[in-house]
């Protein structure tokens, strides 16, 4: 059966995760679905040799899969400070400006898999990328690197008490460092360089043996830490693997 014969299927299935769509909200069912989409179409990429081995029926969908799920994140950010919102609305433009720091890790993943598929010109995909790994090395709020959750996609400041979070700020990290590997520009590679090295891992760990979920200026860490086998690995990695505050290679 052909990627393309599924087509409608795949899009139009109201499953999400294995959870029922009846208990998920449209904005919130439209962020999973874009999220997957994006991850499933890159790693297709990846595990196909090429377009010529596809039919063009399924190369033709595959295109249109990455494109969809590259402009959800396109749209959904700031032009001026870059953030991504955390979620937007299926149904039409969504005036809520909550970003997330995770999502807009995402989304600079997303303009690097943009740039390569020609989906934008080059030179707005620059632009679009300099202006969050500028206005995060140089005004998004943060604490020893780390940054705060949810904040306002037009001003970067902190929203709904959320806390310092060492997962998201590990996501957002991860976008930062694909940028510093697939652009050659100069100043993209020095801004997240900046970005990257600034982070103090060992603070996060509060004196444990593995790195706290977070802090909040109230009250301080919170009580779970990263201690189990699951996306905690991103924080590990990039910590131990750290030119300035790297953390023990045992933790």
């Amino acid at each position: 059966m052909s990627l393309g014969s599924t087509r409608g299927s795949r899009i139009k299935h109201q499953t999400t995760m294995g959870i029922s769509s009846k208990f998920l909200s449209k904005p919130l069912r439209a962020e999973i679905s874009n999220c997957v989409l994006l991850v499933a179409s890159f790693l297709l990429s990846c595990v196909l040799p090429s377009q010529s081995a596809l039919s063009s029926t399924d190369a033709s969908f595959l295109d249109e899969l990455e494109r969809a799920s590259y402009l959800f994140f396109w749209e959904a950010a700031n032009p001026e400070t870059g953030l991504v919102k955390d979620r937007t609305r299926a149904d039409g433009p969504d005036a809520r400006e909550i970003a997330s720091i995770a999502a807009t890790g995402f989304g600079l993943t997303a303009l690097c898999i943009g740039d390569q598929r020609g989906f934008t010109p080059a030179k707005q995909v620059r632009a679009r990328v300099l202006a969050p790994l500028s206005f995060i090395a140089q005004r998004l709020p943060q604490e020893r690197g780390f940054f705060y959750h949810f904040i306002d996609a037009r001003t970067g400041e902190r929203v709904w008490k959320s806390e310092v979070s060492s997962i998201d700020s590990a996501i957002l990290l991860c976008g930062v460092l694909t940028c510093r590997q697939h652009f050659s520009d100069p100043a993209i590679r020095k801004l997240a360089t900046q970005i990257y090295e600034r982070v103090d891992w060992p603070w996060m760990m509060a004196g444990r043996p593995w790195v706290a979920h977070g802090w909040k200026p109230e009250s301080g860490f919170l009580k779970s830490s990263w201690d189990t086998y699951c996306e905690s690995m991103m924080i590990y990695l990039l910590a131990i693997g750290s030119p300035t505050h790297p953390i023990p290679p045992e933790t």
